[in-house]
Parts: C-alpha cells; sequence; structure tokens
C-alpha cells in the first residue's frame, strides 16, 4: 500500500509541477484572469495531495482497509476535483460544452473532505491507545 501511495503522489507531484509551468509561463497568455486562477487552485490542490500521500505512505494506519479507502478517495477526488477545474478553465476553447462537468468539482472535494475525515477518526483512534 505505501507505494501505491507513493507512486499516486509522485504522479501528482509531477503533473502538477508540470501543470504549474504551463500555466505561469504560457496559459497567462491565453486564459482570462478568473480561469488561470481556478487553474491554478487545481494546481494547489494537486499538490496538497501529493504531499499528503508521500506523508501517509510513511505511517501506519489501522487496517489496509482504511489506507485503501483514503488512497481511494484521494485519487478519485483529485481526479473529480483538479480534473474537472482543468478542463473548465478551457471552456472558452473546447469544441464542446464542459458546462456538465461542473458538479464534478463538488463531488471530488467531498471525496477529500471524507477522506481527510477518516483520517482524523484514525488519528483520534490512535490517540486514545
Amino acid at each position: 500500500m505505501q507505494n501505491k501511495m507513493r507512486l499516486y503522489g509522485s504522479l501528482f507531484m509531477v503533473i502538477a509541477i508540470v501543470l504549474g509551468a504551463f500555466g505561469s509561463h504560457y496559459l497567462k497568455t491565453i486564459l482570462e484572469p478568473d480561469s488561470l486562477l481556478n487553474f491554478e487552485v487545481g494546481v494547489r490542490y494537486l499538490i496538497y495531495h501529493g504531499l499528503a500521500l508521500f506523508f501517509l505512505s510513511n505511517i501506519s494506519l489501522e487496517s489496509k482497509r482504511v489506507e485503501w479507502q483514503v488512497l481511494y478517495l484521494f485519487v478519485v477526488g483529485v481526479i473529480f476535483f483538479s480534473g474537472s477545474i482543468f478542463v473548465l478553465s478551457f471552456k472558452e476553447y473546447t469544441p464542446f460544452p464542459v458546462r456538465w462537468l461542473g458538479p464534478l468539482t463538488p463531488i471530488g472535494g467531498l471525496a477529500l473532505i471524507t477522506a481527510w475525515c477518516v483520517l482524523l477518526i484514525q488519528f483520534i483512534k490512535a490517540g486514545k491507545k
């Protein structure tokens, strides 16, 4: 499980660094300021959760089931949250409507919040032992 967390953490960080550089050097010339700010939020959440997965890969949680839950919620949450923000940032340039992706952003956010709540409960339980 630790290797999977490190793998996804590394993947999130690589994507975040590449997209962050792309955003700061190229996208500011083509995106509207609001779209660029939204894009940067997606990058920021990729970085936060990539680093969180590195941290979590070095600690043991209550069970493998809990580790899988957190990893799954982080991966799905980041894909839905950051991914939808990235695509929606380019809505002026897409040849097809992407507004339907809007509801995926809060679903991704809810998955991330749920993962952090699971972790909070685990840390509270561990503190009582």
